[in-house]
């Protein structure tokens, strides 16, 4: 095995599968589409025998209503005597990746399928017909396990404010990251609309991507009947598109097992180095609002274990979730500005179901290590609102030393300075970062996340015409406001 130890984590099958159907009846659903996807990969792999070994199947949670959709998997993949993973909301997607790794490493696994898939496309067809999208009933099954994050990801002072879906948090964070790195308002939004159009390129030339339409900056940029804003500076362009359906099959198996089975070498690509940051703080709380403790100490780690550094990694895939995620790992990882982000297009684009789309992500990336095989790939994840992160560097060529992992979520607690965030302030406040929210297509809050004299925190809103449209026409973080009551004037 060429000094590749029996035991050394291999990727030998993947497999990323869409559908776009408008008659919902004839639209598979989430599970069918999980297992197509991990049929496929086993073709890919070249041994769907590789199905009925498994040891173990992951599968993170979405929208659908499997209470253990990888019991229901094994069942139709004949893999009976497989271990059931379901892992919830605020787990990192890397996070089951590199559980499939270390299990093959420390051999108590020799066979591991990692699947995910979501059909809210499917959904939405139906419910335009009045009607709802079916699904197998499976209330009561228990998975044999489940991980769960620690913590909460979001507060009630938050919640108070008008803050609930994630486009408000992360134009929030965005908006202290433009103000630390000097950019004007419009600077930011010209840098965000090249970005995305740019993304639009890259999907509409990769077959697994949901869009095929490549979009000018300007239409990335501006609010329209067509693109309206969501949360300001974010209009929905800006946003991952989740209404996909979509899922992804990776299998992993051990270098002896990918052996005995016949599986070609040129068909294995090696996970090199993994890193994850399991620490959790609600994002108003983090005294650096526009930066990412999480994002510098991972990279930085995977960096060193790996031995190179990112800017000579030529095939990237920066969680792309909202511009904010992908511009603070330019910033913590010291990226140069022209480096490519992406490989599919990215989760406005190529299609971001909720939890799913690292997983489309490695199958991309694999994908393309089988071409290049000088080359190396990175991947990262975020899990949340910016709560947790990962980095992810793959090769077709196995490491020296073996696949190493390390867990940085000590270091990153050390790292982050928290304040404690309180609900109710009365007095002058200093902007530490803001957002407009949009309803339908008028301007109507504006939330921003306040720091106290004291060094403490909070969070207030304003729906004052003067204040929002102040907010929209000018960088506002740093500026004092008054704030009674939750509000701010």
């Amino acid at each position: 095995m060429d000094n590749c130890p029996g035991n050394t984590p291999v990727l030998v099958g993947v497999a990323a599968v869409q559908q776009k159907l408008a008659d919902h009846r004839a639209a598979l659903e989430p599970l069918d589409l999980m297992e197509q996807a991990l049929r496929n990969a086993a073709a890919d792999a070249g041994s769907v025998e590789l199905l009925a070994l498994a040891d173990e199947i992951l599968v993170p949670n979405s929208l659908w209503g499997y209470s253990d959709p990888a019991r229901l998997l094994a069942q139709r993949l004949r893999s009976d005597a497989a271990t059931t993973l379901l892992a919830e909301f605020g787990i990192l997607q890397q996070s089951l990746l590199d559980r499939a790794c270390q299990r093959i490493r420390d051999n108590t696994a020799r066979v591991v399928l990692v699947t995910g898939g979501e059909a809210r496309f499917r959904s939405q067809c139906a419910a335009r017909a009045g009607e709802e999208a079916t699904e197998v009933a499976q209330p009561d099954a228990v998975p044999d396990v489940v991980l769960r994050p620690e913590a909460e990801m979001m507060s009630d002072v938050e919640s108070a404010a008008g803050l609930g879906m994630p486009v408000g948090y992360y134009a929030i964070m965005d908006s202290a990251l433009r103000y630390r790195q000097g950019l004007s308002v419009q600077e930011h939004r010209d840098q965000m609309a090249q970005m995305y159009a740019g993304l639009s390129e890259l999907a509409a030339a990769n077959p697994d991507a949901w869009s095929t339409e490549v979009v000018s900056p300007e239409f990335v940029r501006e609010h329209s009947a067509g693109n309206r804003m969501l949360a300001f500076p974010y209009t929905k362009l800006h946003n991952s598109q989740w209404n996909v359906d979509q899922a992804a099959g990776l299998i992993f198996c051990s270098a002896e097992m990918a052996t005995s089975l016949g599986i070609p070498r040129e068909q294995w690509v090696f996970p090199v180095a993994s890193t994850e940051s399991n620490f959790m703080a609600v994002i108003s709380s983090r005294a650096e609002l526009g930066a990412s403790e999480g994002f510098r100490i991972a990279g930085r780690r995977a960096m060193e274990l790996a031995g190179v550094d990112f800017n000579e990694v030529p095939l990237r895939e920066l969680y792309s979730c909202f511009p904010y995620a992908i511009r603070v790992q330019q910033e913590e990882f010291g990226l140069a500005p022209a480096a490519d982000v992406s490989v599919t297009g990215g989760m406005t684009f190529a299609g971001g179901p909720l939890n799913n789309f690292v997983f489309q992500a490695t199958v991309k990336m694999a994908q393309l290590l089988r071409e290049q095989r000088a080359e190396m790939g990175l991947v990262t994840t975020v899990s949340g609102l910016m709560t947790k992160q990962a980095c992810c560097l793959w090769s077709s060529h196995p490491p020296q030393g073996g696949w190493v992992f390390e867990d940085v979520t000590n270091a990153v607690r050390e790292a982050t300075a928290v304040r404690e965030l309180v609900a109710t302030y009365a007095g002058e406040a200093t902007v530490a970062g803001y957002t407009v929210l949009y309803n339908g297509m008028q301007a109507s809050r504006a939330i921003a996340v306040f720091d106290l004299p004291d060094g403490r925190r909070s969070v207030a809103y304003s729906e004052d015409p003067l204040v929002v449209e102040r907010m929209l026409g000018e960088e506002c973080c740093g500026t004092r406001f008054q704030l009674h009551d939750g509000r701010f004037s």
